[in-house]
């Protein structure tokens, strides 16, 4: 028999998927320079020479150590690299062994989660968030709770948090810089989030993990990223490539089990238990080999930072409401009306592909994702202008 929740899963593709693939058909409609898509957190900014350069060495190699396997965990000069950066930059003593290589910050959250998570638990997202969250949490047979972050600043609630908690949590998935606000977690809140969850582990068996998906870590326009482990010892960190070297499509990244944390020598197997279980072994071997050729170059801020400052003067002068983004490129805007998804159906009219906030789990918002070349913004502009001149008419 056919599996009917992956037929649904598959039927019901995700909406910022299913907008992207609009926008596919539109251009080749009407042409590529009349549709303004701003659905995917697919980064315009070309990845950094040095991945070229690392790839052309790797090109040297013979073919079997080129495209063969890796070690399940991934190449020892992949790890060690990831680990000595975050040495260096976080001042802590992090080895190979507490990293582990995978295809993305998807297969990086899903294995923490089936990794850290048993069926019939909970684990707890703050709301608006990636919609992906819920799916993995789900197929580990757990129950997503949805937790709503300040609905002003975006940042955690912590009491509210602390509200969601249960017997049956079993971890608490953050996200800073966040899809789709912006926002970047302060320390103060990082700080306050951490005193929830010591708070609710005294007493219990095993304690509430955290699970930090930081792929747009390396996107703040000079904002703080706090480094979550220093902070409560009882996280996992998962991180990916696609935005910091604009490589979204080579699916790399990593999970790194600090051995700061108390119970590391279980955490570690379950995560290489998750990935061979749900067949996420061995990244792709010329990739892990980029990634310990460029772990620490940086990445294009500016480029995000001129179109942010573009889209949010001009809508700002239109008469629409945004959240200050601090980190990633995602512009988070009030709809002009409270159905999300009645005001992106109109502004598609205007050739203008937006995402509506209820798949993050919140109504009455839209997400624009401002990591798309700048000459598309300002031709989207006009659009902007006209959409908002309907509604106050």
């Amino acid at each position: 028999m056919i599996n009917e929740t992956m037929y649904a899963r598959g039927a019901e593709s995700s909406i910022i998927r299913e907008i992207f693939s609009y926008g596919l058909e539109r251009k080749a409609q009407i042409g590529a320079d009349k549709v303004f898509d701003y659905s995917l957190g697919n980064p315009s900014v070309p990845a950094p020479a040095a991945v070229r350069a690392s790839i052309e060495r790797s090109l040297a190699l013979p073919s079997d150590e080129l495209h063969g396997y890796t070690p399940a965990p991934g190449l020892p000069e992949a790890r060690r690299a990831v680990a000595e950066s975050l040495n260096r930059r976080f001042g802590t003593s992090y080895g190979m062994g507490d990293v582990f290589m995978t295809v993305g910050a998807a297969a990086s959250v899903s294995m923490c989660v089936h990794a850290l998570a048993n069926p019939g638990e909970e684990v707890i997202v703050i709301a608006p968030y990636f919609p992906e969250y819920a799916v993995w949490i789900e197929k580990a047979g757990a129950a997503c709770v949805e937790v709503l972050a300040d609905q002003t600043t975006f940042q955690i609630d912590p009491a509210a948090v602390a509200a969601a908690i249960t017997p049956r949590t079993a971890a608490v998935i953050i996200d800073s810089p966040n899809n789709p606000t912006g926002a970047v977690y302060t320390r103060e809140t990082l700080e306050s989030l951490a005193a929830v969850l010591e708070e609710a582990n005294a007493g219990r068996e095993q304690p509430i993990f955290l699970i930090s998906d930081e792929p747009y870590r390396e996107i703040v326009y000079g904002a703080e990223v706090p480094w979550v482990p220093s902070i409560y010892e009882d996280t996992v960190v998962c991180y990916s490539y696609s935005k910091s070297l604009s490589l979204p499509g080579e699916r790399v990244g990593w999970v790194l089990v600090p051995n700061t944390c108390p119970l590391a020598a279980r955490v570690m197997p379950a995560v290489a238990g998750a990935a061979r279980t749900l067949g996420f072994v061995c990244a792709p071997s010329l990739f892990q080999r980029v990634v310990a050729d460029c772990v620490d170059e940086p990445s294009d801020v500016e480029a995000y930072a001129r179109n942010r400052e573009l889209l949010t003067s001009a809508l700002s002068e239109y008469g629409y409401t945004y959240v200050e983004p601090d980190g990633a490129f995602y512009l988070w805007v009030k709809a002009l009306e409270p159905d999300a998804g009645a005001f992106c159906e109109r502004a598609r009219a205007h050739e203008l592909l937006a995402v509506p906030s209820d798949s993050f789990g919140v109504p009455g918002w839209f997400r624009l994702g401002y990591c798309i070349d700048r000459e598309v913004i300002e031709r989207s502009l006009p659009a902007w202008k006209l959409l908002a001149e309907e509604y106050r008419a």
